[in-house]
């Protein structure tokens, strides 16, 4: 007989559960959590001075170039979309596969997601370079006659995946939100506060009728958002693969940049979670130890599929046959960008391995720490791809280099800047932990749960 660990600790009453949760947003902020919020408000300040000075005077201020006419802005759009991934598979897919260590979690990742897909939709736009221009993605009868979008290339496909994951994992986020909404509504004192949570708690009242159709719709909503955590990151991968340039059309894309987006979106939960534990203290009853090990099993999955995937890499380019190919992967291990291709691999699949070991799954600093790396080896895997296919194509006399401008790092961590002041503050106003899961489960792992 197996006795399962506590997914709450602390021996919650459901009052308390409600009490807890409510207080993070009825209760004035602390020290820790004003001091994370003003650092990521100078940050995003930053950002929107650093993205305004870019579309006032134009692309030449970023690094981008002849031959790498790609470069910050859709490689750090990849890597936010990427980052959307987990919060979409632990809330979706772990609901449906009905694992409860999800509840405390998925409301969180749930957010995180949705922000990470806002951060990343910005990128592409300014990287247009006439971002006033962006409704031209949009196929709509209009001004332009005959002139439509280009329905057969990649990026276009981009627009759909990405609004339509987005558009869901909002309308997912808030369904799942609505009876806390109606909770905080009811507890209300000030009249401004009960009258903006009853507005979006949709008239909920917790009658029996209101619980089945709640529960039908997001059992609907899980099963249409599960597709998209396989489906929006093979479209992005697809601005590579279908391209007929040696290092980008390779079928293996999809799949990798799947496993590679899962890899990155469970490291940046766990640096999420991690804050929150520390920043508010409450967290650490609900986000257990246990739920830190299950999300450090995944990432320590994920990151050997991704080092699997790197390897196949150049035995494909060697099967291929072709010299083209082979000079790619050859190039892009041993080149002039040669630091960045090995930056990605030890963060990747060298640090994440240390979570074979018990100790270090369950080590707070441990998993901060590789957490970190694994966002930072994420980043360079998508400046490994972009970058060294592009800066040496066939011709040598066209060949060049990409270098990161002030600009460009500005609009690298200004991004960051954007994406914690909307996490932060989505923690003040909204509840964090979904009251309606937590309490299904606070008898597992009590005494006398036990299971064979």
């Amino acid at each position: 007989m197996i006795r399962r660990e506590p997914l709450v600790e602390g021996n919650k009453s459901l009052k308390q559960v409600t009490d807890d949760i409510c207080a993070l947003v009825e209760r004035p902020p602390g020290k820790s959590w004003m001091a994370c919020f003003a650092s990521a408000k100078i940050l995003f300040l930053f950002y929107l001075s650093v993205m305004g000075m870019i579309v006032a005077t134009g692309m030449g201020l970023m690094g981008v170039n002849s031959p790498v006419g790609w470069g910050t802005d859709i490689i750090t759009f990849v890597f936010w979309i990427g980052i959307g991934h987990a919060g979409t598979l632990i809330s979706a897919v772990l609901f449906l596969f009905r694992q409860k260590w999800r509840t405390s979690i998925a409301r969180t990742a749930e957010a995180m997601t949705v922000f990470a897909v806002m951060t990343a939709g910005l990128f592409p736009v300014l990287h247009t370079g006439r971002p006033w221009h962006a409704y031209w993605l949009l196929p709509y009868p209009n001004q332009r006659g005959p002139l439509w979008v280009n329905f057969r290339s990649p990026l276009l496909w981009d627009v759909f995946a990405v609004s339509t994951y987005a558009t869901v994992s909002m309308v997912f986020w808030y369904i799942g939100m609505v009876p806390d909404l109606a909770t905080l509504r009811d507890r209300a004192k000030n009249k401004v506060r009960k009258a903006i949570y009853g507005a979006l708690s949709l008239g909920w009242r917790g009658t029996a009728k209101q619980w089945n159709h709640f529960e039908m719709v997001y059992m609907l909503l899980a099963g249409l958002a599960t597709p998209l955590v396989l489906s929006v990151h093979s479209i992005v991968s697809f601005d590579f693969a279908v391209a007929n340039l040696p290092g980008w059309h390779t079928t293996i894309f999809p799949p990798y940049f799947v496993a590679g987006a899962i890899f990155s979106g469970f490291g940046m939960v766990v640096t999420l979670m991690v804050i929150l534990r520390e920043v508010m203290p409450v967290f650490k009853d609900y986000i257990t130890m246990n739920h830190m090990e299950n999300m450090n099993k995944i990432i320590m999955t994920t990151g050997m599929l991704v080092g699997y995937a790197y390897a196949s890499e150049f035995f494909i380019a060697w099967y291929s046959g072709s010299k083209y190919e082979q000079y790619v992967f050859i190039n892009r291990a041993f080149g002039p960008y040669w630091w960045s291709y090995w930056i990605m691999v030890t963060c990747n699949v060298v640090i994440p391995q240390v979570f074979w070991f018990k100790r270090f799954r369950r080590s707070i600093p441990v998993m901060f720490v590789v957490s970190i790396f694994v966002n930072i080896g994420m980043w360079f895997e998508r400046f490994v791809i972009t970058v060294t296919s592009l800066h040496r194509d066939f011709l040598p006399s066209s060949w060049g280099m990409f270098n990161l401008t002030f600009y460009d790092l500005g609009a690298i961590f200004g991004s960051f800047g954007m994406f914690f002041f909307l996490f932060l503050l989505y923690t003040r106003v909204l509840p964090a932990v979904s009251i309606a899961e937590v309490k299904p489960v606070l008898g597992v792992g009590k005494e006398g749960d036990h299971h064979g």
